[in-house]
């Protein structure tokens, strides 16, 4: 008990102060909740629609979940130009005129409400809310987000849409020009290698035998006629005959030139083609000897008799026949010679060369495959863009759409003045019963028998409390109650005139309230 006492004449010493601090804050919070002007709040919902076209027959452009597109929109309708423009535009804020731009954005962010529900099997939603002393500002403000935030929605999907599109349009036709070139390219490259391509290596390979086996055989008839030749020479000079009953005693060495002749281009015929050099040399040469055959024979029906002073060796000139025979046939055989192995060389170049020309134009067929890809897959990702732009150009995507359109309230909803001044009061007491235990704490004077015990270490055999008189009595409590009527009249007179000298206390509450980011 006695400390029970102690504690409450120590309060009672402290009065003055207590009662100063407690009802400045308790006065001021009560004049705060008397004076603070009705608040308006207007709200509207708004929810995500899924899309209308099934994914599967139809994938839309935009895949963002409807919770994450509520915060994007959120974000972008509380950024600061909004919130200028808006306040500046509709005049929100009281005595805006003498507000700074930071403070009319946290008053406008501090007035306006965001809650988002989302969830699994749940549908999402937004639900916004505007305070504001006056309803129809309320309402207004609360349209303008509401406008604001449908057109984010709509620019979002068709925008997105849009760049989506034109981004594969781009690409498409990137992709076609590089196709393009690479044709080219290829095309290049096969024009300037059309002898060496790899596609022809086989045919060049069996061209290549059939000349080489052809070469051989040349040679062999070359060697074979050579030898004729050089045994009708030795034949001839042995002998001075060419073969035995060669020439018959009713036949001319012209006619049987002509018969030689003849049987050599029927042979020729069976192997080459008329219009064939040797072809042609041998006729040539049956029709020269059929023309000397026929003036002779006109010469003989005209004559009767053989000039006799004109010497024939038959021999002789079937030998020069024949010799002119095996030199034209040993310089067609020798002309065939050259122009297979010109034709050899020029195949063994090419077949040389046909392998680093399969590299090269196999890695250029390989990147016009792979842009070949690119260029698909790019068409049919256009062709689905294209799909996802026309579905949100129609809004037959997901989207955004207004639940509860926004209406101006009949009723205040805000402020509670009874709880504000009951939490004003509360306040008070607490910081006056906080500012006595802080004075206490530090005061370490000795003012209880314990107070010495504690500070000398001694135990008094007695002590003696001070007695006041009864002048001291009346003057002490004449000076509280002074205090008392003084401070009561003081706090409502200072009240008073911060409010009618200074500013209004509902500004200064909405200050405060605008800065700590709460509403009353």
């Amino acid at each position: 008990m006695s400390n029970i006492r102690y504690y409450i004449s120590i309060f009672a010493r402290r009065m003055p102060w207590f009662l100063i601090v407690a009802g400045l804050i308790s006065g001021f919070a009560v004049a705060v909740a008397i004076t603070l002007p009705p608040a308006y709040v207007s709200s509207t919902r708004l929810l995500v629609e899924s899309s209308q076209i099934p994914g599967q027959l139809a994938a839309p452009t935009v895949e963002l979940s409807g919770e994450e597109r509520l915060q994007i929109f959120e974000t972008q309708l509380l950024t600061r130009a909004n919130m200028l423009e808006i306040a500046r535009e509709l005049d929100v804020l009281p005595d805006q005129r003498n507000l700074s731009p930071d403070e009319i954005v946290a008053g406008m962010r501090s007035r306006t409400s965001i809650r988002n529900q989302a969830g699994r099997n749940r549908a999402t939603l937004m639900t916004i809310s505007f305070e504001s002393e006056d309803p129809r500002k309320a309402a207004a403000v609360l349209n303008e987000y509401l406008t604001r935030v449908l057109n984010l929605d709509t620019e979002y999907r068709t925008g997105r849409a849009t760049q989506t599109q034109q981004f594969f349009e781009q690409e498409v036709q990137r992709l076609g020009e590089q196709l393009d070139q690479q044709s080219g390219e290829i095309l290049r490259f096969k024009t300037e290698h059309a002898d060496a391509l790899p596609d022809a290596q086989d045919f060049r390979r069996n061209r290549q035998t059939a000349l080489q086996e052809r070469l051989v055989q040349t040679e062999r008839d070359i060697s074979e006629l050579e030898d004729q030749k050089q045994r009708l020479e030795q034949v001839f000079v042995a002998t001075g005959q060419v073969q035995a009953g060669e020439v018959g005693a009713n036949r001319s060495p012209d006619q049987v030139a002509l018969d030689q002749a003849r049987t050599q281009l029927r042979e020729a015929l069976l192997i080459y083609s008329e219009t064939n050099p040797r072809v042609k040399m041998l006729q040539a040469r049956v029709d020269q000897l059929a023309l000397v055959v026929a003036e002779a024979q006109v010469e003989a029906e005209g004559s009767g008799t053989r000039d006799a002073t004109v010497p024939v060796n038959p021999a002789q000139t079937l030998y020069e026949l024949q010799v002119a025979e095996l030199d034209s046939k040993l310089a067609s055989l020798t002309d065939q010679k050259q122009r297979t192995e010109v034709e050899l060389d020029k195949l063994e170049d090419a077949i040389a060369r046909t392998s680093a020309n399969a590299i090269a134009l196999e890695a250029l067929e390989r990147d016009y495959t792979n842009i070949q890809d690119q260029y698909n897959q790019a068409s049919a990702r256009l062709a689905t863009a294209s799909t996802g732009e026309r579905i949100e150009l129609l809004s037959r995507g997901q989207r955004v759409t207004v639940v509860e359109q926004p209406s101006v309230p009949t009723e205040p909803t805000k402020p509670n003045r009874l709880k504000l001044g009951a939490a004003g009061v509360g306040a008070g007491i607490l910081a006056g019963a906080a500012l006595i235990a802080l004075l206490e704490m530090l005061n370490t004077s000795a003012r209880r028998p314990i107070d010495l015990v504690n500070g000398l270490g001694i135990t008094p055999l007695a002590t003696v409390p001070y007695l006041r008189t009864r002048r001291e009595k009346f003057r002490r409590r004449a000076s509280l109650i002074a205090v008392i009527l003084v401070i009561g009249a003081a706090i409502p007179a200072s009240i008073y005139a911060v409010h009618t000298y200074y500013q209004p206390l509902d500004l200064i509450a909405d200050r405060i309230m605008n800065k700590l980011g709460v509403r009353g």
